[in-house]
């Protein structure tokens, strides 16, 4: 989904005036912490289309934006390889990389040698933070991941980008889409202010869901309206 200043290209978010990719919520080892997998398995997976999204954008910067784990507690067997893979390809692409620690990543500093941080600022206007805490500076907008949502259209579950306005101290909030999919997601169609578990998105009636398909995207109205509709 192309707008003037962003671009949602499948489970990730493109900046282009600052030439930067933003995704969230790898929650790499998810497959090893529950009964699911998937048919090329987790890390392929990842990483295979981590590459084809540089392949396609090719842009400077990238910013993964927090809970790449997800186990609070332990580290399973594979994880630091498929962080390492994830880092490789970002490197191999010519990019740098901001890594922003999520409420998942508490044992993220066991696996990264370089520094991370809780939020990124991309311009005067723009920051970037995994969204579970209240943020330490003030910007025209957020970018933000943690929700994982996702919107059901005739009965098919589709990860969604959501698109605020007039949220937290009257910014824009973008929520990226969970990159992994292996998290079912939450369902933004009866969504309510009680139910977000970020402090950022204060007025949900107000955002606008926005899936990529291969047909092309889709732009909703607000879940406002857009209760009433589906």
């Amino acid at each position: 989904m192309k707008t003037a200043d962003f671009e949602l290209v499948d489970r990730t978010l493109y900046l282009p005036a600052a030439d930067t990719l933003v995704l969230a919520d790898l929650h790499l080892g998810r497959d090893r912490s529950s009964a699911v997998e998937l048919p090329v398995g987790e890390r392929d997976d990842i990483h295979e289309r981590i590459a084809t999204h540089l392949e396609l954008i090719s842009p400077s910067h990238v910013v993964l934006a927090g809970d790449l784990l997800h186990s609070f507690d332990r580290v399973p067997t594979g994880v630091s390889e498929s962080l390492r893979g994830v880092k490789d390809r970002i490197d191999d692409a010519g990019a740098t990389v901001t890594v922003l620690q999520g409420n998942h990543d508490t044992m993220l500093s066991t696996l990264l040698s370089g520094p991370t941080q809780s939020e990124y600022r991309l311009s005067d206007d723009v920051i970037v933070a995994h969204g579970h805490r209240r943020p330490t500076v003030a910007a025209k907008r957020y970018v933000v991941g943690h929700e994982h949502p996702t919107i059901l259209v005739e009965g098919a579950r589709h990860p969604c980008a959501l698109a605020c306005a007039d949220q937290f101290d009257g910014s824009e909030v973008i929520v990226v889409p969970a990159f992994t999919r292996l998290a079912r997601g939450t369902l933004v169609n009866d969504l309510d202010a009680a139910d977000s578990v970020s402090p950022l998105l204060t007025d949900l009636d107000r955002c606008r869901p926005i899936i990529s398909t291969d047909d092309g995207p889709l732009e909703f109205p607000p879940l406002g309206t857009l209760r009433s509709l589906l």
